[in-house]
């Protein structure tokens, strides 16, 4: 076995990264399905994960020998539990995943449905797709891991994937019923979807405020390898313009010219259950109206100007002092809230049940930037 496997392994900031930064380090220690045998290493370049589901990749080696790249897909199958749930089922040993793989060039991609199957070892369901399962020649595959090989196995060969699988950028992913009923086998008429449910994200298509040519419907999830990113002047990016932004009919701050911008700076790039990081501005006069937040957290923290800012009594009891008004909630109706005067270095910290919004009574802009993240 080629040495450079164990140097890499011990090197003391990976052991560091193996328990601050896990699992995205340069050696991954975590179960693979090859690796029941000794036979076989993996080089993990780098791990991705979204919501329920996580991309691998890296290479596979046989003998201390590269023998091809790959990419491993893992669902835990947390909400597609719930789908399925719906219409009295639950999942079986197998699912299937849609995935789209995109190269370096963004011009090449692909697209493929792959059987992933229930692996107890990780409480999830996995595949690997192997850009070949053929061992180099005069050299044969283990026998422990041989079965686990073929079309639709755990570890297999996509014919539309392998060209791309060592220069992956982005992977796609939305997740499905495997098509039959479990435990019976009865064929599924109406294989339910986890595909990020109503999941979209904000474009400036045009500067008409509400416009619905602003939201892009992706019915995906998207793991994205790209390393860092720069913006060097967010300001200078457009902003996608909303009127009455969490207003509802009857609301007295509903009006033509209540109109808040919110400047998306970071979307579909974020990972794990991250679902946006953007920069609101809410211009003097106008009001981002006072909403409340299920499954979901949010943070703001005010860069400049000053104004109100709105959060539900009792939220926060450190607030208890400060003036108790009535606000008419997005969706909900008259709630009881504390009046909190900010500037910058202000923040809101929104949990899940927690109500919050924000005026500028002022004469200058107000801006803040929010962080919003599903909360399981």
């Amino acid at each position: 076995m080629d040495s450079r496997f164990d140097d890499v392994f011990t090197h003391p900031e990976n052991e560091i990264f193996r328990v601050v930064f896990y699992p995205d380090r340069i050696y991954h220690a975590r179960y693979l399905n090859a690796t029941r045998s000794s036979r076989y290493r993996y080089y993990v370049a780098e791990v991705r994960g979204s919501a329920d589901g996580t991309a691998i990749k890296g290479d596979v080696f046989l003998g201390g020998t590269k023998l091809c790249p790959m990419l491993r897909i893992e669902y835990s199958g947390i909400r597609l539990v719930e789908q399925a749930r719906e219409f009295n089922r639950r999942l079986g040993p197998r699912t299937k995943a849609w995935l789209k793989v995109t190269g370096e060039d963004p011009a090449d991609s692909a697209e493929a449905i792959v059987t992933l199957h229930w692996d107890p070892v990780i409480g999830a369901y996995a595949a690997e797709i192997w850009e070949t399962l053929e061992p180099p020649d005069g050299t044969a595959h283990d026998h422990r891991v041989l079965p686990l090989m073929g079309r639709n196995a755990p570890i297999t060969r996509v014919p539309q994937l392998s060209p791309l699988l060592g220069s992956v950028s982005e992977v796609a992913m939305a997740f499905r019923e495997d098509g039959v009923l479990y435990p019976t086998g009865q064929r599924l008429g109406n294989p339910q979807w986890d595909n990020a449910y109503l999941r979209s994200h904000q474009e400036p298509r045009t500067q008409e405020p509400s416009d619905p040519r602003n939201t892009v419907a992706d019915s995906n999830y998207l793991l994205d390898f790209q390393r860092g990113f720069f913006i060097p002047d967010a300001g200078q990016l457009a902003p996608v313009n909303y009127r009455n932004a969490m207003t509802d009919e009857g609301n007295p701050d509903r009006r033509d010219g209540n109109i808040v911008q919110m400047r998306w700076l970071f979307q579909r790039e974020l990972g794990s259950d991250l679902v946006f990081f953007h920069e609101v501005t809410v211009p003097p006069g106008a009001v981002e109206g006072t909403h409340r937040h299920i499954g979901s957290e949010e943070l703001y923290y005010v860069v400049s100007g000053t104004g109100t800012a709105y959060m539900s009594d009792g939220d926060d009891p450190t607030t208890a002092a400060y003036p108790l008004v009535e606000r008419p909630v997005f969706g909900v109706g008259p709630v009881k809230c504390r009046e909190l005067p900010v500037k910058p270095g202000s923040v809101l910290y929104t949990k899940s049940g927690g109500v919050h919004g924000i005026r500028n009574p002022g004469t200058e802009p107000l801006k803040f930037v929010a962080f919003l993240y599903h909360t399981t």
